[in-house]
């Protein structure tokens, strides 16, 4: 296998060494005496450390170019480990606007927000889904990228467990995230592109309209999934007054479901009502008939080092060098 080098340009000073050597050289040609003919030198000849007198300097450049080779790092490749598996490309985009806080839901006698339990059941749906690339936006007043699209599912959890209301300020940009998914989509060469909007309000931020997004995802040929999370009408809030107590206010948020539903009928997906666990598995179950693609990456490479070579080949020369300087090509001044 032919070796390669971990930082190539640095073999671009081996020509400038080596003509920097032979300027060198050239300058220092010439004899130390001055005659009036050569006629009588020439019908002399000359012997063969004359004629060699040149490989010192040749062993010199060829020190010097070896030890540039060993500093480009040269390395062979032992094993490489190639990861293929069949998925789709899916971005979850998760609203964290303050009515996210809102405790409606109920497990085991216990009340749980909104976005505790979307964010459990999306976890859930993350550790099933290991042939995915997954990415992660949230939006509140904007959208941001959490985690980019990736097969590393842990490293999406850790992020995943991090999202918290007020992350960003309050408001609910629907619009805002679903362009967001869209740019982390659009390079994108699986088969299948999904983004599954998770909400619980109404569009009253950003500059981007949801429904002027559902035309964009619907021309790039993504599929949208609106998920409608909360319970309708008064639902608890909880509050915090200044001495740390934490009580309950009622409170009462709109889902704009008219719009959720018609983003996903413009993008070719479902819209879902998340009133509890089992409607988000809906989704999920509707997810897996979709057409896989397959998926390649790079995993780990294993390199061998050979710039030992190099360097003790650089060695050898050098103490020849050296010795012949000092004996056969030994100059006297």
């Amino acid at each position: 296998m032919i070796p390669e080098f971990k930082t190539p340009l640095v073999l671009l000073l081996v020509p400038v060494l080596l003509a920097a050597l032979w300027y060198m050289l050239r300058r220092q040609e010439g004899t130390s005496f001055k005659f009036s003919s050569l006629v009588l030198m020439r019908q002399m000849g000359s012997t063969w450390r004359v004629r060699w007198s040149f490989m010192p300097w040749v062993l010199r450049a060829l020190v010097l170019v070896l030890l540039l080779v060993a500093l480009a790092g040269p390395r062979k490749l032992l094993a490489q480990s190639k990861l293929t598996s069949e998925g789709i490309d899916i971005v979850l985009a998760l609203d964290v606007s303050g009515s996210m806080s809102a405790e409606d839901y109920v497990i085991d006698n216990h009340r749980i927000s909104r976005l505790d339990i979307i964010r459990n059941t999306v976890e859930n749906f993350i550790k099933q889904r290991r042939d995915d690339r997954l990415g992660l936006i949230v939006f509140g007043s904007q959208a941001y990228t959490v985690c980019p699209l990736t097969t590393d599912h842990d490293w999406l959890l850790q992020n995943l467990r991090q999202v918290r209301v007020g992350l960003i300020e309050d408001a609910t940009a629907i619009g805002s995230g679903i362009a967001t998914s869209l740019l982390r989509l659009k390079n994108s060469k699986a088969k299948s592109r999904i983004i599954v909007l998770l909400t619980d309000g109404v569009n009253n931020s950003g500059k981007i309209q949801p429904l002027d997004a559902a035309k964009m995802a619907q021309a790039m040929g993504i599929k949208v999934y609106t998920i409608g999370a909360g319970t309708t009408g008064i639902v608890p809030f909880p509050v915090t007054d200044e001495f740390g107590n934490k009580h309950y206010e009622q409170a009462q948020f709109d889902l704009d479901e008219d719009t959720l539903k018609k983003i996903a009928d413009m993008a070719g997906g479902e819209y879902f009502r998340a009133a509890d666990t089992e409607s988000l598995r809906n989704i999920y179950a509707q997810i897996d008939k979709l057409e896989k693609t397959k998926i390649q990456e790079n995993g780990y490479k294993q390199y061998e080092p050979l710039f030992w070579y190099f360097v003790d080949a650089a060695l050898i020369l050098l103490a020849l060098e050296i010795i012949l300087t000092n004996s056969v090509f030994l100059k006297i001044p």
